[in-house]
Order: C-alpha cells, then structure tokens, then sequence
C-alpha cells in the first residue's frame, strides 16, 4: 500500500494508526495540508489519510487551505481514490462533499463512548475526544455514529468512490493526548486537565486495540489492497 498522509507540518503523528499501518507493510507518504500540491502530481497512491488540526475548518483565516484540500478530496474521490479523515479531516471531508462545520458552544474532551449503529467501521469506543467544532454531513452520507454533541462517524460515496471519517480520535496515543492538553489545542474550557491525561493513560492499551482493528475494518470497506 502507498498511502499519502495529509497534516499540518507541526503535528504528523497518526499514532496508532500509522503504527498499524507500517505493520500490514504500507509506505506512508507525508504532505503538508498548508502546501499541498494537486492530486495529479502525487504518484501512484492506494488512499489518502487526512490527519487532524488546530485549525478550524470553519474559520476565514484558513480558507484558501481548507478550499484547496476540499478540491484535492474532491479529484481523488472522482479518480478512484478512497479517502479517510480523522476531527478536522472529517470536517473538511464533510464541507468538499457539501456538508458545513462551526464552532461548537464548548469543547468535547475526554475518552467518552459513541453511539454507533455500525460497531465494525465506528465501534463504541470509548474514544479519545478533543475538538471544539461540530460538523454537519453532507446529504448524500451515511452517518454510522453520533454523540450528544453531534455527528462522529460518516461515509460517502457520491463522488463514485467510497470515503470514511470519524470526528472522534481513534489514533491518538496517550503520550500525543497528553501533549494535546498541555498545549491547550481546546482552548481554555475549565477542564481539569489532571483527569485528561489519566483517561488518557488508562485508556491505551485498548484504545490501540480498536485502533488497529478499525484500521483493518476501514481498510476493507475503502477496497483498498494490502
């Protein structure tokens, strides 16, 4: 598999997602979200990954980024490219296939459980959440989960090829978690930060079991070859 990962230059750690990918053999290819090149010029690739951000896909500052991502989505998906988006990558999914995204009245922090009605491609978790923003799909996806804040997990195939996102942080180690709090990536919320990080830590180990096993589930669903 050679599959091209989209991330903002500062934070490229797709956790535990990379790591099972590296396992089932993939050649992971980097590009930068803030100067990414047009899909016909990356190679041969079997998927694109679009990683999360501290970026708001809803704010004006980033919409020359987030309008130029939304069309490379946009021409893999209609040339045969299966797409895979994780919290901001799963806004953006949403806004290139017509749905919307905004500011959420309060952040969603914490390992907190998914209500799915597809356990094998958005088992229940709990997962890792941290995000500040709320998507609205778009009207030809099917949403496989949800949260009292809003929409987790949806897939797509309007554009002939079939597309996977989850607003939830299935990758996330607890080590990347805890940087993520430290570095306020939600804002300042009041949250106790202590009890983050322990949800974190007690959470790893089966969180990169489900991790692992929703990498292969994905991958299944996307048709991609391994």
């Amino acid at each position: 598999m050679r599959i091209h990962v989209v991330a903002d230059a500062a934070d490229k750690d797709g956790g535990h997602f990379h790591e099972r990918l590296l396992l089932l053999g993939a050649e992971l290819v980097e590009l930068d979200r803030d100067d990414l090149p047009a899909h016909g010029s990356i190679g041969e690739t079997d998927l694109i990954f679009l990683l999360g951000s501290d970026k708001g896909a809803h704010e004006p500052k980033w919409k020359d980024v987030v309008e130029r991502e939304s069309a490379f989505v946009r021409t893999a998906l209609r040339s045969g490219t299966p797409v895979m988006g994780i919290c901001y990558g799963a806004q953006l999914m949403a806004r290139a296939l017509g749905g919307t995204s905004w500011r959420a009245d309060q952040p969603e922090l914490g390992w907190q459980r998914v209500d799915t009605t597809d356990p094998v491609l958005c088992p229940e978790g709990p997962w890792g959440q941290m995000h500040s923003d709320v998507f609205a799909p778009p009207a030809t996806a099917r949403v496989l989960g949800t949260s009292w804040r809003g929409p987790q997990c949806f897939v797509d195939d309007s554009l002939g090829t079939r597309s996977i996102a989850w607003q939830f942080h299935p990758e996330v180690t607890a080590a990347t978690y805890e940087r993520w709090v430290h570095d306020g990536y939600y804002g300042d919320s009041g949250v106790d930060t202590k009890e983050l990080i322990r949800q974190a830590r007690f959470h790893e180990a089966k969180t990169r079991n489900l991790a692992h096993a929703l990498v292969d589930s994905a991958l299944d669903f996307l048709q991609v070859r391994r």
